[in-house]
């Protein structure tokens, strides 16, 4: 069941939203756990069970660890903790990948191949295992106290805004919002914006560009060219900007709904000027969970130039490999890491001097190469994408033309999100506080105008997002199965 869904936008969510504020707010936290866990069978069904297991190991380890104030015996049972949580992503997630990449080596020694019926991967998985690593490691920092209720953490690692595709909560905050957070009319209209903003993302813009990038990437080289290759790129581009900011904007709306604030994952990431700032613009809580609890503990850059050049391509090494069990997620990893290690060379005095302009190009054609790697099923499909955005490889045959993707629906869909990837909507929240203000005695009626413009927008983009969903557009959600 995902967010844009009838089921989940008609049934699920306004169920959930009336049990919870019709009971007593004391019953807020176990109503929240009981929704999540329903959320995930739904999807899951008996794979829950490993969620549960998930929840139980930690929250004993957590104890553990702060009960026992001797240093030694902690660290064992946090790398204990830490280990397990890791051998079960790396069974559910990796185990079939491994398999395939040994078994070419142990043909080629004349060893008997290794054989293992698919395993299947739960959903949610890597963000749920990457909020328990945190959860035991701040506690082993003393940085936060387990969770004196255990149903608490059980809707820390299982709370159903989140679980399916971040963004990747910290459990002090999560602690502190379940403490505080009460919910009010202004935190539910605020929701309720964020909530329409981000499945107007979703349904709006990336699903109509996802159809365009599908379809071109599905075609055979033969009835590809160069200005094809690049519109597919451009698209998947927006796309999964669009499919993933978009979630995270309706994961922050739903959870405003119950008073809870959780952080923000994306901050306009296409204005970037360098690969650093990119990662300091997508996907916040992934990029710094991997800079506090991997990038640092390695020694960041304190141990020299070329011990921070390899944690950086460690770090990254893992950050794609995190991303799906495949060589061209490892490689896309790996591609942004170089980068990242290119900008703290010597070379970034040269590219600083750059004109600002040139500076943000070069960065966004950095990141849309990056995005081929991601995008590709095999190095072979890559490797083409590549030779045909380069003008390389153009095989003679019957292309297919821009003008069977690019009707005038679609330029339409293109430009807005080319505009709405920049920092418009600040600027015009900017606009409307100054037309506010400057409005003298005024002030009333044009603030009542401007918030029912506000209302009339939200509303024509729910409308047509409902529309959209209820004659079963095209509908991929690219996070979901990481």
């Amino acid at each position: 069941m995902i967010f844009s869904s009838i089921t989940f936008l008609f049934f699920f969510l306004p169920g959930v939203l009336l049990l919870v504020f019709l009971a007593p707010w004391r019953w807020r936290n176990f109503l929240l756990l009981f929704a999540s866990l329903l959320f995930y069978i739904w999807g899951e069904g008996i794979y829950v069970l490993m969620l549960l297991v998930s929840i139980i190991i930690n929250s004993i380890c957590g104890q553990m660890i702060d009960s026992n104030k001797d240093g030694r015996f902690s660290r064992v049972i946090l790398i204990l903790g830490v280990s397990l949580n890791v051998i079960m992503l790396a069974f559910f997630k990796y185990a079939n990948f491994f398999i395939e990449t040994v078994n070419p080596f142990l043909m080629l020694l004349h060893f008997p191949s290794l054989a293992l019926d698919p395993v299947h991967r739960p959903i949610g998985i890597s963000f749920f295992t990457f909020q328990a690593i945190s959860y035991l490691i701040d506690i082993y920092r003393q940085q936060v106290k387990p969770a004196k209720n255990p149903l608490n953490f059980a809707l820390y690692l299982s709370f159903f805004p989140v679980c399916l595709a971040g963004p990747i909560l910290r459990y002090p905050h999560f602690a502190e919002e379940l403490r505080s957070g009460h919910g009010n009319i202004r935190d539910f209209v605020d929701g309720s914006q964020r909530f329409t903003m981000g499945l107007a993302k979703k349904v709006l813009l990336a699903n109509p560009l996802a159809l365009i990038a599908d379809q071109i990437f599905a075609l055979p080289a033969r009835d590809l060219s160069p200005s094809l290759v690049w519109l597919a790129v451009l698209c998947y581009t927006l796309q999964i900007y669009f499919d993933f900011s978009g979630y995270s904007d309706m994961a922050i709306g739903i959870a405003r709904f119950f008073g809870l604030h959780i952080p923000e994952n994306f901050n306009y990431p296409y204005i970037s000027r360098s690969i650093r700032e990119f990662w300091r613009r997508w996907h916040i809580s992934l990029s710094t969970w991997l800079r506090d609890y991997l990038y640092i503990p390695l020694g960041g850059n304190r141990k020299g130039t070329i011990r921070t050049f390899l944690n950086l391509l460690i770090v990254f090494f893992l950050c794609g490999l995190w991303h799906g069990a495949s060589w061209t997620f490892i490689l896309w990893g790996l591609y942004h890491g170089f980068f990242l290690v290119l900008e703290r060379s010597r070379l970034e005095q040269w590219r600083k001097k750059l004109w600002a302009p040139l500076q943000h190009v070069q960065t966004v054609l950095i990141i849309m190469v990056g995005w081929v790697l991601f995008r590709s099923e095999t190095m072979a499909d890559a490797l083409r994408f590549f030779s045909l955005m380069a003008g390389v490889d153009n095989l003679p045959g019957g292309h297919s033309s821009l003008a069977q993707f690019l009707d005038k629906k679609a330029q339409l869909e293109l430009v807005i999100a080319l505009l709405f990837s920049l920092p418009i909507m600040p600027l015009l929240g900017r606009w409307r506080d100054t037309l506010i203000a400057r409005s003298g005695r005024f002030q009333v009626c044009v603030d009542g105008v401007v918030q029912l413009t506000q209302l009339a927008v939200l509303a024509a983009l729910f409308y047509f997002a409902i529309i959209s969903i209820a004659a079963g557009v095209y509908s991929p959600f690219i996070y979901l199965k990481f």
